[in-house]
């Protein structure tokens, strides 16, 4: 059961917001996430941390509760901190063709390497939702537009670089760890797709592989 604690988030009264009070299934794995006391129970503290975090990335309902979504995107978070400078050391991307841009779909992540030597990243990247995912498989960049628009989606793409019909690197300004995710695109930060743009050029390879949590 649910029960509603209303907590202040700022001077205002229409700045209140619910919180949940009951303790989630992964309460003690997303309090020591977000750096709280690892008691298991949640307190109104708690639930605050949680929101916060969920408010941010776009999670919702935004209840403060520690669920599964919640704890999939820290979870997703945990894995790319773990790749640190050697996202390809299983070897997944092709090493054999010079320049290419790996997407490795389970753990949100790109990267471009040059043969086996990293070139920039690996960055956090938001692909497919479930039903719409990022076609795996080998590509090549094939359509550039720096400042493109979508008629299909009516939406600024900016530094759009085509890969696979539709499906495209581009910028974006929601967090990378929104769920549910793109409509097939590679999302990426606008910093990040900045640079895929200035390192990349039509022709260049294109690895994406794995499969995307929920997907």
């Amino acid at each position: 059961m649910v029960v509603p604690l209303t907590v202040a988030l700022g001077a205002g009264p229409a700045q209140a917001a619910s919180c949940s009070a009951t303790t989630g299934p992964y309460q003690k794995q997303v309090e020591q996430f977000l750096g709280r006391p690892v008691d298991g129970r949640q307190s109104s503290a708690d639930c605050l941390a949680i929101q916060a975090f969920q408010r941010k990335h776009g999670i919702t309902p935004t209840l403060g509760y520690a669920g599964p979504l919640t704890w999939q995107t820290m979870y997703t978070m945990y894995t790319q901190q773990w790749a640190g400078t050697t996202p390809n050391k299983a070897g997944k991307c092709p090493t054999n063709r010079g320049r290419i841009a790996c997407v490795d779909l389970t753990r949100q992540l790109s990267w471009i390497q040059d043969g086996a030597r990293l070139k920039y990243g690996p960055v956090p990247v938001r692909t497919g939702r479930n039903g719409a995912e990022t076609r795996t498989g080998s590509k090549k960049i094939y359509w550039r537009n720096i400042n493109h628009w979508s008629t299909l989606y009516n939406v600024s793409m900016p530094y759009a670089q085509f890969f696979d019909g539709g499906q495209a690197f581009h910028s974006v300004t929601k967090s990378m760890w929104n769920p549910p995710g793109s409509a097939g695109c590679v999302n990426m930060r606008p910093a990040d797709a900045k640079a895929y743009w200035n390192l990349l050029r039509n022709g260049d390879d294109v690895h994406v592989y794995g499969r995307k949590p929920g997907t």
